[in-house]
């Protein structure tokens, strides 16, 4: 049973609400125009006012009644591409848009926060700064935007959470170090010669060589990566060819690649395209290949992490927040933590009897709402923490 403090609890209602009302109303990355004047809004009703860094996306600070350093929280405001098939009375409204990653909640647990710092500032020892930041989806991502805007100066930590449906409800998961990889984008074009099908001996046939490349590709993580650094290469598209009896004259295969420090990423770029040279020339074809590099690792401050736990632990008991391994998805909160020591936890929402049990990115993802609170309780301990260890 977590242990949320009274005026926390008596947020519930006003969590839900906000919450439903962005998940009915969801934007995507660079688009949350209104997404930003609910919030801006939202905290004005509170006292505080938001200025805007840009075209969307809101920063504010509470200040508090006693002198102390400045921390950072952080929420992401951005929806996906994807439609929705929950039926539930605060579905989308938006055709081909839906919160399915848990944004709508984060959004929802700071301005919660917002409201309970509002209301005890004076006792507060510094300030807290509000991040609700757009286009975390959405690369380049939104972060690096707020910091060139000038977001992180004076903060000595920033923190953030992410909602995560694949721990129950009253429960979280964080560690030190590496927590989230660096997500990257290739693209492999392969130029041959194209003919009919009946002569495949006039021709240099792309869609052969593409496949050759995509299991040739399965060799770099096996066979060329130091097996103690997780890495990750997975195609996700192949296009090429026109008709039945064509041979392609050109083929594209694009993907993804997930690692978690830069020497690792920098030898699989070059491996994938030294592999696409080898098969093309020995075929007599050409090639063109691409290496989007995307968001960085999230690192987890070894101190600002320790904090981070104890305040989860506090809430929702020691056994229930667990060191939780590294996973292979990206995150552009990872662009704080190379400015400042920042921690980034998982909160468990995940609830079955609720259907809240689908992964991130379906179209009938949902949270359990209970964890609202609970990650308004987590960050407010956290805050008050960090501001006495820096005080």
């Amino acid at each position: 049973m977590a242990k949320v403090s009274p005026e926390v609890a008596a947020l519930q209602p006003d969590l839900s609400k906000w919450r439903r009302h962005l998940h009915s109303h969801p934007e995507i990355g660079f688009e949350e125009f209104a997404t930003t004047e609910f919030i801006v809004e939202t905290l004005s009703q509170m006292g505080i006012t938001a200025s805007r860094p840009g075209p969307t996306g809101a920063v504010a600070d509470i200040v508090g009644g006693r002198p102390g350093p400045t921390i950072a929280v952080r929420a992401d405001i951005d929806a996906l591409p994807v439609q929705e098939e929950n039926e539930v009375e605060y579905r989308s409204t938006n055709a081909g848009r839906m919160h399915a990653c848990g944004h709508d909640g984060h959004t929802a647990i700071l301005l919660g926060l917002a409201k309970i710092l509002q209301a005890e500032k004076e006792n507060l020892p510094g300030r807290v700064r509000l991040l609700f930041q757009p286009a975390e989806e959405k690369p380049p991502g939104g972060a690096q935007a707020l910091i060139k805007a000038g977001a992180l100066e004076g903060v000595a930590h920033v923190i953030g959470l992410h909602l995560w449906s694949e721990l129950p409800t009253g429960t979280a998961g964080i560690a030190p170090g590496p927590l989230m990889a660096n997500a990257n984008e290739f693209t492999a074009t392969i130029v041959g010669r194209g003919g009919h099908g009946s002569a495949p001996h006039q021709t240099v046939d792309s869609i052969v060589l593409a496949a050759q490349y995509v299991t040739a590709l399965q060799t770099v993580v096996s066979r060329r990566v130091d097996p103690l650094q997780p890495a990750v290469v997975s195609v996700g598209t192949i296009h090429g060819g026109f008709t039945f009896n064509v041979i392609a004259p050109e083929t594209t295969v694009t993907g993804t690649v997930r690692s978690f420090d830069s020497a690792t990423r920098d030898l699989i770029e070059k491996e994938m395209e030294r592999i696409l040279q080898g098969i093309c020339h020995q075929a007599g074809a050409e090639y063109r290949f691409e290496f989007r590099r995307g968001y960085p690792a999230v690192v987890n401050d070894p101190v600002v992490t320790e904090l981070f736990k104890r305040s989860a632990q506090a809430v929702l008991g020691n056994d229930a927040v667990i060191h939780h391994p590294p996973v292979m998805g990206g995150e552009d909160f990872a662009y704080y933590g190379q400015v400042v020591p920042s921690a980034f936890l998982f909160l468990g929402a995940r609830n079955p009897d609720k259907g809240a049990n689908f992964p991130h990115h379906h179209p009938r993802f949902n949270i359990d709402e209970d964890a609202l609170p609970i990650g308004v309780e987590v960050f407010r301990r956290t805050v008050y923490d960090l501001l006495a260890a820096k005080a």
